[in-house]
């Protein structure tokens, strides 16, 4: 959500929160209970709307890395094929946590001819960074 639709929604619940609580008084409801009710619902809706906002990320980037996997196994000696979008996909594949699969495309990677020395150092400094990160969690 940009900046101008979270602006949008505040404005709505300003707007529509003192309206419920009137009107739930207006039924004999008490005014902490509306209070409690509307701020459970609201919290209720955010976790749903950030749950599907990180499931469509998700299979974006499972997508993402299908496509570049498609990509290698059509041009396996080439170097650019190991990139997607401008990203490496052992990076790609670091950020779902896949360490091990990493390692191996780095590999690889590293093996063929073209691929710049420059590259290789920053995708092992950032597979070394992950597994420190592992075992620090661990």
């Amino acid at each position: 959500m940009n900046y101008a639709a979270t602006l949008a929604v505040l404005m709505v619940l300003a707007f529509t929160f003192p309206l419920l609580v009137r009107l739930s008084t207006t039924y004999g409801v008490e005014r902490s209970t509306t209070i409690t009710t509307t701020f459970v619902l609201t919290a209720f809706w955010f976790a749903v709307w950030a749950i599907r906002a990180r499931v469509a990320t998700h299979r974006t980037h499972l997508d993402r890395l299908a496509a570049a996997r498609a990509q290698i196994e059509s041009e396996p000696g080439n170097p650019r094929a190991f990139f997607a979008d401008g990203e490496h996909i052992g990076l790609m594949l670091l950020r779902l946590g896949r360490r091990r699969e990493a390692s191996e495309l780095i590999d690889r990677y590293a093996l063929l001819g073209g691929a710049r020395e420059s590259e290789i150092v920053a995708l092992r400094e950032a597979l070394a960074r992950a597994e420190r990160r592992r075992r620090r969690n661990a």
